[in-house]
């Protein structure tokens, strides 16, 4: 479909792109805004696949369609693409646009995380977070999740919602690669885990195995838990739980700083990286 211009910023046919930092749309039909050239060819990658994701619409700074052209390309014919001038794309923006991209994408199904684990083959790498509502550390969480190979990502009820603009930012759009979910609580998805054979680690800085420490088995998942307070005592009373070596004088890492650096040494024991690559 050729481009189609939006002189008006109160043109309904791009109303859900307006305003949007005030109004994000994640959590509202599953809808959601991608942001940015990484992530638009990631939405092209998920809705050809026939996955978990779709697009509705793509809107556009004029000068970047010839850049994105081949992105475009992977898209289904009749997505509509809409382009607009700097100014025109500010005003329904609410604000700058620099990177001149934006997507309005769809999550076609929800999954529990009893369904997921159900779905995981017989060797795999999970992680889960439980309390984490910071969009900073769910996207980052996202992306070493699909750096070092993880199979899945489980969150809890208590997260925030990854499919918000800038967690899937952040992300570089691992959201939309990564198999997730988000449903239930703690209890629910630990039940699910542990029922299917896995072998439960949380990080804590009192953890009683150093992370490179850590036996290997087909079966992993690494949990991870809120800023400052970490995962509840209860959880840990259930599960076997690792610490990562550092010096004295600081509490704990950031979470999701904290994951990469376990995902990594969790991913290496099970022999998912070689020379540091996939």
């Amino acid at each position: 479909m050729a481009p189609i211009r939006i002189d008006d910023a109160d043109d309904p046919r791009i109303a859900e792109f307006r305003s949007i930092r005030e109004r994000d749309l994640t959590g509202r039909q599953g809808r959601f805004i991608a942001e940015g050239t990484v992530v638009l060819r990631m939405l092209a990658a998920a809705h050809g696949s026939g996955g978990d994701f779709l697009t509705e619409k793509i809107l556009l700074l004029e000068n970047r369609v010839a850049g994105v052209s081949e992105i475009l390309a992977g898209f289904p014919a009749d997505v509509p693409v809409y382009v607009a001038w700097a100014a025109v794309l500010d005003q329904i923006a609410g604000f700058h646009l620099h990177r001149g991209v934006l997507a309005l994408g769809r999550r076609r199904r929800e999954r529990t995380a009893s369904e997921l684990v159900a779905a995981l083959p017989e060797k795999a790498l999970v992680v889960a977070a439980f309390g984490i509502s910071n969009h900073d550390n769910i996207g980052s969480i996202f992306r070493n999740a699909a750096a070092f190979g993880a199979d899945a990502v489980l969150l809890d009820q208590g997260c925030c919602d990854p499919l918000y603009r800038k967690s899937l930012r952040v992300s570089v759009g691992a959201v939309l690669s990564v198999p997730y979910a988000r449903h239930g609580t703690m209890s629910d998805i630990l039940a699910a885990l542990m029922e299917s054979g896995f072998a439960v680690w949380g990080l804590s800085p009192a953890g009683s195995v150093e992370i490179r420490d850590v036996p290997a088995c087909d079966r992993m998942v690494l949990i991870t838990g809120t800023e400052g307070e970490g995962l509840p005592a209860e959880v840990l009373a259930r599960i076997q739980s690792a610490r990562i070596a550092q010096a004295p004088g600081l509490d704990s890492l950031n979470a999701a700083t904290a994951t990469g650096i376990a995902l990594y040494e969790i991913a290496m024991a099970q022999g998912r990286l070689s020379q540091g690559r996939l």
